[in-house]
């Protein structure tokens, strides 16, 4: 694509028609031209240039000499985009104050839009541009990022730490066979994923400030309790068994209304 078609897309893109859009590019850094010579540079058919030249003179794009015959000539390039971008911010602040309008006294009830998507590429390439995108946390330009990891880590930060999910290293058990993906990015944008049988994934992502606390307070919790573990894992594995797994079936039992089963005193310690 050479830089005169890259333009003429380029105008397509912000709403002009083909022949608008060649017209002015041909038209741009020229000498003032005659319709006639304009088609021919430009290959709009004669009986369309003069057309798309009225169009253009009434949009101010393009400006006719007064000569015989008439010639047209271009605004210049930073004129027609200042112009344009004054035009959209018009258009914006209109259409803002409509749908203000449009939505006043119809409550504040919606829809959250988020994508959802079930196959792990997919998952993985909207975190990965989750990742890029954000402005507060990212490692490569210099700010802290936090990583929570089952297994191995499969990061290496320079600025930031990663986290094991120790509690449950080396314990297999049913709901071990999920796999989990939960990333947030400045407090806004998220992904979180779920593959309950391990294979089989659901996810939401998307800005989203309610989605991204939800995850967010997800994971610096589970942090928390990696870190009490590591600091009084000998305690808590000693009352709750391997993987604190006792934890969860006693939570089970208060949820169904079922008695706590408190430790033997001699076994009772106190975490301080």
């Amino acid at each position: 694509m050479t830089s005169q078609q890259g333009a003429v897309q380029r105008l397509i893109d912000l709403g002009f028609s083909q022949y608008e859009a060649q017209a002015y590019v041909g038209l741009l850094g020229r000498e003032p031209m005659t319709g006639y010579a304009l088609s021919n540079v430009t290959g709009i058919p004669q009986p369309k240039v003069y057309e798309t030249l009225r169009r253009l003179t009434a949009k101010g794009v393009v400006a006719a000499m007064d000569s015989e015959p008439a010639r047209f000539v271009a605004v210049p390039a930073d004129k027609l985009l200042a112009d344009l971008e004054d035009s959209f911010r018009t258009r914006l602040a209109g259409a803002q104050a409509e749908l203000a309008r449009a939505t006043d006294g119809a409550g504040q009830d919606g829809y959250r839009v988020l994508r959802a998507c079930a196959a792990w590429a997919g998952i993985e390439e909207r975190a990965v541009q989750t990742i890029d995108g954000s402005r507060r946390h990212a490692d490569e330009r210099g700010v802290a990022c936090d990583v929570l990891h089952f297994g191995e880590p499969i990061v290496d930060l320079r600025h930031g730490r990663t986290v094991g999910h120790d509690s449950t290293r080396g314990v297999v058990y049913h709901r071990h066979q999920a796999r989990h993906l939960a990333v947030v990015s400045d407090s806004v944008d998220v992904v979180w994923a779920v593959a309950e049988d391990g294979s089989n994934w659901q996810s939401l992502s998307g800005p989203d400030q309610l989605l991204a606390a939800l995850a967010k307070g997800f994971i610096r919790h589970d942090i928390y309790v990696q870190q009490i573990w590591n600091d009084f894992h000998e305690v808590l594995q000693e009352r709750y068994g391997p993987g604190m797994q006792q934890l969860v079936g006693e939570l089970s039992s208060r949820s169904r209304g079922g008695k706590r089963t408190v430790a033997e005193p001699s076994k009772r310690r106190r975490l301080a």
